[in-house]
């Protein structure tokens, strides 16, 4: 009889104990799931971020290639027959604008 009433005594003990380390092992899950959920969380907040700059980025480069494009027809040193990678002294440029 006291054997027996020191086994359940010991069964008592181990499922209190496999209940405390299950229920640790449960906060400890939940604890990595909204440390997750909140890097997540930011990360798309991010990404938002990034997709927005990344639109006004696009949006002043088509401005800017417009203006080269514009830029490019009235030019005069565009239109000067001088091959610019030959060009060795800066004044050589002065050659080609109008007077």
């Amino acid at each position: 009889v006291f054997q027996s009433h020191e086994e359940d005594d010991r069964k008592v003990r181990r499922r209190e104990k496999n209940r405390v380390a299950a229920q640790r092992s449960r906060k400890k899950q939940t604890q990595k799931a909204d440390k997750l959920h909140e890097e997540y969380e930011s990360l798309e907040q991010e990404n938002t971020s990034l997709k927005r700059e990344i639109g006004k980025l696009t949006d002043e480069m088509k401005h800017l290639s417009e203006v080269l494009k514009d830029h490019e027809k009235i030019c005069p040193l565009l239109h000067c027959t001088m091959n610019f990678v030959t060009i060795q002294r800066p004044d050589a440029l002065a050659s080609c604008l109008p007077r």
